[in-house]
């Protein structure tokens, strides 16, 4: 990995440094109203690295990701901005990418994006005139050599720590680390995982990622986040493409008494982190805790992340 600070970012920092970096995500509102995106976020642990702001996520229509990350930053966190490729075309995001560095976006993270189908608005015309590895080549371009898709020139190139997103747990399981590969030589410096809820199988994945040399070129965050209850999970993995859940961990929500719900949701998530955090390779988590913000920093604590551990060799 370059030693060379691209944007300077806290983020960017703390995982140069070797310490486990912690990025949270936030749900964008249905709302013009500033105080829904700055209540849900003094929720969040004050050390988080990184705060995510959505873009449309499940292909529905909330607060812009741009818009989320420029309210962030007046207030003083440290956002980090999703690109979508499925709504717009090539020329709006390398616009979207100035406008978020001219506002002190320093974070990016490049997403393809699901399909309209699994919206509320299926009738959208999805765009996806790129996917997440072509767009990574387009932004380091700009970054890195101040130049448009065009090759027209850049007069203040942005400077920006670009990520991307990886998922460990869709099948075919082999080909992931092959994909994950791709985004890096496209230009991710980090990725942020979909949800993991089963850890054996995210030891083959990191396994097959040391192995080919990826863990020295990217920076990898593992998603996880507290299931709420047995309907929940059930509805998350037959319903929200991507994510695996294991039916033993379904089984433990649906036993648990109605009122312990969220405590076992929450004691699932430390265990997995404190298992997961061993792993060679894990440069840190990504807490995605939907309607739940203000427990993201207990499950921080609670997994021993929290103070700052370094990477495990």
């Amino acid at each position: 990995m370059t030693e060379n600070y691209h944007a300077g970012s806290r983020l960017e920092k703390t995982l140069r440094s070797g310490k486990m970096a912690v990025t949270v995500e936030l749900s964008a509102p249905d709302s013009v109203d500033p105080e829904s995106v700055y209540q849900p976020a003094a929720l969040l642990p004050d050390y988080a690295d990184g705060v995510n702001a959505t873009d449309a996520s499940g292909a529905n229509c909330h607060m812009s990701s741009v818009a989320m990350c420029s309210l962030l930053e007046q207030k003083g966190y440290e956002p980090v901005f999703q690109v979508s490729c499925r709504d717009r075309n090539r020329i709006a995001m390398q616009g979207d990418m100035l406008g978020a560095a001219a506002l002190g976006i320093k974070n990016v993270l490049c997403v393809t994006g699901d399909d309209v189908s699994s919206g509320d608005q299926p009738e959208s015309k999805a765009v996806f005139d790129f996917d997440s590895v072509q767009l990574l080549r387009v932004f380091r371009s700009m970054r890195d050599q101040g130049i448009y898709l065009s090759g027209r020139k850049i007069e203040a190139r942005p400077k920006v720590f670009l990520g991307a997103a990886c998922n460990p747990f869709a099948k075919p399981y082999d080909w992931r680390p092959q994909r994950l590969a791709k985004k890096q030589e496209a230009g991710a410096d980090f990725v942020q995982t979909q949800y993991c809820f089963d850890v054996p199988l995210l030891k083959r994945f990191m396994q097959q990622v040391c192995d080919m040399g990826l863990n020295e070129k990217v920076f990898i965050l593992i998603g996880v986040g507290p299931l709420r209850s047995a309907r929940v999970a059930e509805f998350m993995r037959t319903k929200v493409p991507g994510i695996h859940i294991p039916d033993e961990v379904v089984e433990r929500m649906r036993k648990a008494p109605k009122e312990d719900r969220i405590k076992v949701g929450k004691e699932i998530c430390v265990e997995i982190i404190q298992q997961v955090k061993e792993i060679k390779g894990v440069s840190g988590f990504h807490i995605m805790a939907y309607r739940q913000e203000e427990i993201a920093g207990e499950i921080i604590e609670e997994a021993g992340v929290w103070p700052r551990l370094p990477i495990p060799h």
